[in-house]
C-alpha cells in the first residue's frame, strides 16, 4: 500500500511542475495570439476603421505601451503576491479588453480596448518565468523556458492563417468575440490547475524581503546584466514585433503580390521557426552550459538571413516560407537571456528582475511599431486602393532596414553579458 502511495507521490512530483507550467504558458499563447492578430486583420482594419500606417502602426503599439507602462509594477507585484491570483486578474483584463475590440466603431475605442488586452500582457510571460524558476531546477530553465516560448508562439501562427480564414468567413468582429471565449474557458482551466510554488517552499515565500524595496528595484534597474539582457533580446526580438505582428502581410501583399490568406501563412512562419528553436537554443544552452555563445551565433544568422528578406529581389514564395521560418529559428536564440536574467539575480528578485529586462523589450517594440509606420508614410507615394494605402518595394525596403541594424546593435549589447557562473564568481569575489 505505501509503495503505491510512493509512486503516486513521485508521479504528481515529476508531472505537476509540466502541467502547471505548460498551463500557464497558454495565458502567454493568448497574450501573443492577441498581439499576431492585427497582422492579419491590418487590410480589414485599415479598411473599415479609415486608418493609414501611421495610425495603423499606433493601434498596435498601445498593446505594447501598456506593457511599458506595467511591466516592471508586473515584476514586483509577482515578487510580493500569489502569481495565480495575478495571472486571473491579468487574464480577465485581457478578456475584457478583446471582447471590447471586436465591438469597437472608431479608432479611439480600438485603441482604448487594445491597450486593455496589453495591460494583461505585462503579467503573462514574466509569471511563467516565475513558475519556472520555482519549479524546476536551475539547470533545466532554459530549456524549459525555450517550451514555454515554443507554446507561446502557437498563439502567434493560429492568428496568422487559421484566423485569417476564420476573419474572412465571419467577419473580423465575430472572430474576436469567439477570441474571447477562448479566453473566458482558459480562465477557467488556469483557476484549476495553476498552484504558486511546491508545497514544501510556500512558507519560504511568504517570508519578508531581505532587501527593503526601493533598493531591491534600484539594484534590478541599474544591473547591466538585466539592461544588457534587455537590449540583446528586443533587438533579436523586433522581427517578430514588428513584421510577425504588424507588416508582414501587408509587405507580402503589397510587394510580392501574394493573397491575404497564403501571405499570412508565411508570417506565420517566423512563429514555427521560434517553435524550433526556443527549445532547441535552450536545451543546446543547457548541454553547452554556455549562455553567451549560442546567442551570438543566432544574432549573426539572423543578421544574414533578414538581408535576404529585405535584398532578394522576386523570390518564389517556398524561398519566402524558408527565409521567414530561419528568422524565427535563428532569432529565437534570444530566449537564452530570461535564464541568465534569473541566474545572474537574487531569487526573491527574479520578479522586478525580468520586468526590468521586460520593460526594455517591450518599450523597444512599442517605440519601432510606430516608427516603423511613419518610414513607411514618408515614402508613400499617395497610391490607394479600396481606402488601403500602398506602399511601394523602397518603402518597405528602408523600413525593414531596423532589423539589421538592431542585430548589430543586439551583437554590441551580448559583450557586455557575462556568463552567470562568472558573475557569481565576481560577486562572490568581491569585498564585503
Amino acid at each position: 500500500m505505501s509503495t503505491s502511495v510512493d509512486i503516486k507521490r513521485i508521479g504528481r512530483k515529476l508531472f505537476l511542475p509540466w502541467v502547471i507550467c505548460l498551463s500557464a504558458s497558454f495565458f502567454f499563447a493568448y497574450e501573443l495570439f492577441q498581439m499576431h492578430v492585427m497582422n492579419a486583420l491590418s487590410p480589414m482594419l485599415m479598411r473599415d476603421l479609415r486608418l493609414n500606417a501611421t495610425e495603423f502602426g499606433y493601434l498596435s503599439a498601445t498593446y505594447l505601451f501598456a506593457d511599458v507602462i506595467f511591466l516592471l509594477p508586473a515584476g514586483i507585484i509577482l515578487d510580493r503576491f500569489s502569481v495565480r491570483k495575478v495571472i486571473l486578474m491579468a487574464l480577465a483584463l485581457c478578456v475584457f479588453g478583446t471582447l471590447g475590440f471586436c465591438r469597437a466603431q472608431t479608432f479611439g475605442a480600438a485603441c482604448l480596448c487594445h491597450f486593455s488586452a496589453g495591460v494583461g500582457n505585462s503579467f503573462c510571460f514574466l509569471s511563467c518565468m516565475i513558475l519556472v524558476s520555482r519549479w524546476f531546477p536551475k539547470e533545466r530553465q532554459a530549456f524549459v523556458v525555450g517550451l514555454t516560448v515554443t507554446v507561446g508562439m502557437l498563439g502567434g501562427i493560429l492568428a496568422q492563417l487559421p484566423f485569417s480564414l476564420l476573419a474572412e468567413a465571419l467577419h473580423w468582429r465575430w472572430a474576436l468575440f469567439i477570441d474571447g471565449m477562448i479566453g473566458i474557458a482558459l480562465f477557467v482551466l488556469i483557476f484549476s490547475v495553476v498552484k504558486d510554488a511546491p508545497n514544501d517552499e510556500i512558507h519560504t515565500q511568504a517570508k519578508p524581503h531581505s532587501l527593503p524595496f526601493w533598493k531591491g528595484v534600484k539594484r534590478c534597474f541599474f544591473h547591466r546584466q538585466n539592461i544588457c539582457c534587455g537590449l540583446y533580446t528586443a533587438l533579436m526580438n523586433m522581427p517578430l514585433m514588428v513584421i510577425g505582428a504588424v507588416w508582414g502581410t501587408l509587405f507580402l501583399i503589397q510587394v510580392h503580390h501574394i493573397p491575404t490568406v497564403r501571405a499570412s501563412f508565411i508570417v506565420s512562419m517566423i512563429c514555427a521557426g521560434t517553435i524550433v528553436g526556443s527549445p532547441l537554443y535552450g536545451w543546446i544552452s543547457d548541454k553547452m552550459k554556455r549562455r553567451r555563445l549560442p546567442m551570438c551565433v543566432g544574432a549573426i544568422i539572423s543578421l544574414a538571413v533578414m538581408s535576404g528578406i529585405i535584398l532578394m529581389p522576386h523570390p518564389s514564395e517556398t524561398v519566402l516560407i524558408a527565409l521567414f521560418f530561419l528568422l524565427g529559428l535563428f532569432t529565437s536564440s534570444q530566449v537564452i537571456s530570461y535564464p541568465t536574467i534569473t541566474e545572474s539575480n537574487p531569487k526573491e528578485l527574479v520578479g522586478t528582475s525580468m520586468g526590468t529586462a521586460a520593460l526594455i523589450i517591450m518599450g523597444m517594440a512599442a517605440v519601432i511599431q510606430p516608427i516603423s509606420g511613419k518610414i513607411l508614410d514618408l515614402n508613400w507615394d499617395g497610391t490607394i486602393q479600396n481606402h488601403v494605402p500602398i506602399y511601394t518595394s523602397e518603402a518597405f525596403m528602408i523600413a525593414f532596414t531596423l532589423f539589421p541594424v538592431g542585430f548589430v546593435f543586439a551583437l554590441l549589447a551580448l559583450t557586455q553579458i557575462k556568463e552567470p557562473r562568472a558573475l557569481e564568481h565576481a560577486l562572490q569575489s568581491q569585498p564585503t
